[in-house]
């Protein structure tokens, strides 16, 4: 048990090995029990560098990123989030941040616990509802919560621990350095006299805020952070007891569905029966909005029935008549032009296409939205809160203050819960309807009206001679990304900062957020975008998956055409000590160069990205008796057989929940390789819910998968939540290029092989409910 005492005048800054401290300002919040907050900040360090013949410019992402500027943005108001300590000895906690299945209630939980020196069971973690005064501090995107919340987290808990330790000096009558804080007790080390925190919670109550100042414990001490810890909230999962959206007993609030057009963003004309559908057993509201036609009924089986049963004229969508012929032949109009070769240098050169892919989440898209005349209630998972809150407000025509937003537990997002289209759709059902309603969005609705990643095409192109690379060239065309939901917002507060003033949002973030991890010389990365008009979302990763596979893949060939191994190529042009661990140790741990069947190989890539580096070796088969296997209603094509992944993330809080992020990433990678995309045709997706739509199923997923988290690098924590994706995708691509012997250029690269399924009519827009499922049981 280590001893607690305040630190004299000439030591408060020094560390156990003798290095400075920095010390963190922190507030006692005036409260009827002990609350505190935090304000602080932490310098972006410059990357390491590695040597190389012809070095590479770091581009604007290796000085400062995507990361970062949420980061910066988030620092203004993060004296406003506070932990109270309850007098049941409990520590609440309201996280501005939206969970999805991440595990940041976790990790903040962890942080909470280990400076306050409390059971992790013993501390709570809510999410807050939208709080207009956070600003950009309620925003969850770019795997930033753990970053941006670790140090203001762990100072708010620092400074509640130093105020409980004083005031149990004053009860106990005892000098505060012989009185130690263990396992939410406070103890006299000479008298053995204690109290609990739940005993001091009110005693260390303050009447008014104080400034205070505090340091934090160093890494040798930590006894939670770092250590491999199980979710706060797995029990409730396993057991139904997690509260979703649809979860929710709002009273009065019935279920509500919406009848949508064929095509994307098509419009109502007309509507023929609207009497005979509010006559339907159960029924007790059909309106028009914007969307579409909405029905309220009793059961949501009800409402698909009444959603099949309507008779609607529909007006165009902007898509009407596209397909991924036509999309493609307008990003390839857009590409901006590579510059002449030098006839001095060799080259590799190629062109990527990258299909849509959907961006559904496991939980289908819901809001509960009850309207009054003046007053507005929402509930939903919503990862911009404050935004959502702005624009209903304004859709409804009520002040901001009028409209409360209740943040819920998601079901899976990856970009899918930045937008608000559930929550908006459903306070417009709610005001027309003058009702409470549960609206949620048919499987069919997601994938067919839903956001999804763009399609994309890159043309990438490497120069070399002499043994050396001497340009890399990337020119990434896409359907544009929709950045429309408050992140757009923080690049226009952050822009004098940028290291990319002047582009625009989606450029900006591009540039913040791809970068080459080689020393390739001359190194270019542009975008640019062709407004189409689809309903898009940054998904997991954002650009990262496309850009990266198509720069892996031009690696290995530039490695093949100079007579290199894939691997040792690699290391030799990397610019990062921390890069080259990674791929060391999946080179190592997955045998990298052994002896392989034909028509089966090895794949590896490197992905860096928000001050974290992941390294991924993947194995596939490509023989016939492997593609050629035989499931109903499936793709079954290459399976990759074994994946070793190493990840950094510098500082690793909850090892496995990080384990559990990287192989979620790996699996994306697998799926938007090989076989999950959308199929555009005549302004519609042919997929129409997830048993179309092959993302890595269990019987494809691989045998062996191992992960590798790599010690602590750094003192502060890295990016996690999209960092493997792009790794696998890229690694899986390398690998069924190596065993097929010819490089891939379009993915998934499944994409042009005749449908798997047979597809869902377009109208009615939504299948009848299931009588059973023994025909779909395998």
């Amino acid at each position: 048990m280590g001893v607690h005492r305040q630190p004299r005048p000439h030591e408060a800054d020094v560390g156990p090995d003798g290095i400075g401290r920095r010390r963190f300002l922190g507030y006692v919040v005036a409260a009827s029990t002990l609350t505190v907050a935090a304000q602080l900040g932490e310098n972006v360090v410059a990357p390491s560098e590695a040597a190389a013949v012809v070095p590479s410019v770091p581009g604007p992402a290796e000085i400062y990123d995507l990361n970062d500027m949420l980061t910066h943005a988030a620092l203004l108001t993060a004296n406003l989030i506070t932990i109270r300590l309850e007098t049941d000895g409990t520590a609440s906690f309201a996280l501005p941040r939206a969970e999805v299945g991440q595990g940041i209630t976790t990790s903040s939980a962890m942080l909470i616990a280990e400076e306050l020196d409390l059971p992790l069971d013993m501390v709570r973690v809510s999410l807050a509802d939208a709080r207009p005064e956070l600003v950009f501090n309620q925003v969850t995107a770019g795997s930033n919560t753990t970053i941006s919340m670790y140090t203001p987290i762990r100072v708010a808990a620092a400074v509640a621990r130093g105020r409980l330790l004083k005031a149990a000096a004053l009860e106990l009558g005892e000098a505060i350095d012989i009185l130690t804080a263990k396992a939410g007790v406070v103890m006299s080390t000479v008298s053995g006299r204690s109290l609990s925190y739940g005993d001091l919670a009110e005693k260390a109550a303050a009447t008014s805020t104080t400034q205070v100042s505090v340091a934090l414990k160093e890494p040798a001490d930590f006894k939670v952070i770092g250590t491999a810890q199980s979710r706060i909230d797995a029990l409730d999962a396993v057991t139904g007891r997690k509260q979703y959206a649809m979860d929710l007993q709002v009273p009065g609030a019935l279920p509500a569905m919406v009848c949508r057009p064929p095509t994307i963003n098509g419009t109502v004309r007309s509507v023929q029966n609207l009497d005979e559908v509010r006559s339907m057993s159960g029924v007790t509201d059909v309106v028009t909005v914007s969307t579409g036609v909405a029905v309220r009924g009793r059961t949501f089986g009800q409402c698909i029935d009444a959603v099949r049963a309507l008779r609607v004229t529909w007006g165009p969508g902007p898509e009407d008549g596209k397909s991924d012929a036509t999309i493609r032949e307008e990003l390839r109009k857009a590409e901006l032009p590579l510059p002449a070769l030098d006839l001095l240098t060799k080259s590799v050169d190629a062109r990527f296409t990258f299909h849509f892919a959907s961006n559904s989440a496991l939980e289908t898209n819901c809001a509960v939205a009850d309207v009054r005349e003046d007053s507005a209630e929402i509930w939903g998972s919503l990862k911009t809160p404050i935004t959502a809150q702005e624009q209903i407000a304004l859709k409804l025509g009520l002040p901001v203050t009028a409209v409360k937003v209740h943040v819920t537990e998601g079901g899976g997002s990856f970009g899918r819960r930045l937008f608000y289209d559930a929550a908006e759709e459903a306070a417009e059902i709610s005001q027309k309807m003058g009702k409470p309603v549960k609206l949620m969005w048919h499987r069919t609705d997601d994938f067919r009206h839903g956001r999804t990643h763009p399609m994309a095409t890159s043309r990438a192109r490497a120069t070399y001679a002499l043994g050396q690379v001497l340009t890399y060239q990337q020119h990434h065309t896409s359907v544009a990304t929709d950045f429309g939901h408050g992140v757009g917002e923080i690049i226009t507060a952050e822009a004098a900062s940028l290291p990319v003033a002047g582009l625009a949002f989606s450029e900006t973030i591009f540039a913040l957020t791809q970068q080459t991890p080689y020393h390739f010389g001359v190194v270019t990365q542009l975008l640019n975008e062709t407004d189409n008009g689809f309903n898009t979302s940054a998904m997991r990763n954002i650009y990262s998956p496309n850009v990266r596979c198509a720069q892996e893949l031009i690696v290995d060939e530039l490695a093949k055409h100079m007579g290199k191994d894939a691997y040792r190529f690699r290391r030799t042009y990397l610019k990062d000590t921390r890069a080259r661990a990674v791929l060391d140790k999946v080179a190592q741990v997955g045998s990298w160069g052994r002896n392989m069947p034909a028509g089966t190989a090895q794949g590896i890539a490197i992905h860096p990205e928000y001050h974290a580096f992941v390294a991924v070796l993947a194995e596939i088969d490509c023989r016939p008796q492997t593609t050629g296997r035989k499931i109903p209603d499936a793709y079954t094509g290459p399976r990759v057989t074994k994946v070793v992944c190493a990840v950094d993330v510098g500082l690793p809080v909850n090892p496995r929940g990080l384990e559990a992020q990287m192989m979620g990433g790996v699996m994306d990678g697998i799926a938007i390789t090989l076989s999950s995309g959308l199929h555009l045709d005549n302004g519609h997706f042919a997929e129409g819910s997830w048993d179309n739509y092959f993302y890595t199923r269990q019987w494809n997923t691989p045998p062996e998968l191992e992960i590798v988290v790599m010690p602590p690098t750094t003192g502060k924590p890295g990016g996690a939540g999209e960092l493997a994706v792009a790794g696998a995708a890229a690694a899986v691509a390398c690998a069924y290029g190596r065993a097929t012997g010819t490089m891939p250029t379009e993915f998934p690269i499944n994409h042009a092989e005749p449908l798997g399924f047979e597809p869902l009519p377009v109208s009615p827009p939504v299948p009848a409910s299931p009588t059973d499922g023994l025909d779909r049981a395998y």
